[in-house]
């Protein structure tokens, strides 16, 4: 695992935890995840591409299942490096 909860600004804990957002999902979007650079900061997300790349490292079967429900999660990773914030994607996102 290589994010830490010093990665993440107050805002962002706090969201991680009310959205009941499990750490390792952020792990897996700064693994696997496709990025968007968005108002001066990087926006992680999983799409089509990304969930192939996740596949590959977690496998076809029941883990990408476990997490399945995590897929339309979010995280904005600011030039600090730091978490700005993450949250669960409620609108269709073009690029």
């Amino acid at each position: 695992m290589n994010v830490n909860p010093a990665d993440f600004s107050l805002h962002a804990a706090k969201r991680l935890q009310q959205r009941a957002v499990p750490i390792y999902i952020i792990d897996l979007l700064e693994q696997c995840g496709s990025v968007a650079r968005s108002a001066g900061a990087d926006r992680l997300f999983f799409d089509k591409t990304a969930k192939q790349r996740l596949k590959g490292v977690l496998g076809a079967g029941r883990n990408m299942k476990r997490i399945e429900r995590w897929l339309g999660v979010y995280a904005v990773l600011g030039d600090n490096g730091r978490y700005i914030t993450v949250a669960h994607q409620t609108r269709r996102r073009r690029h």
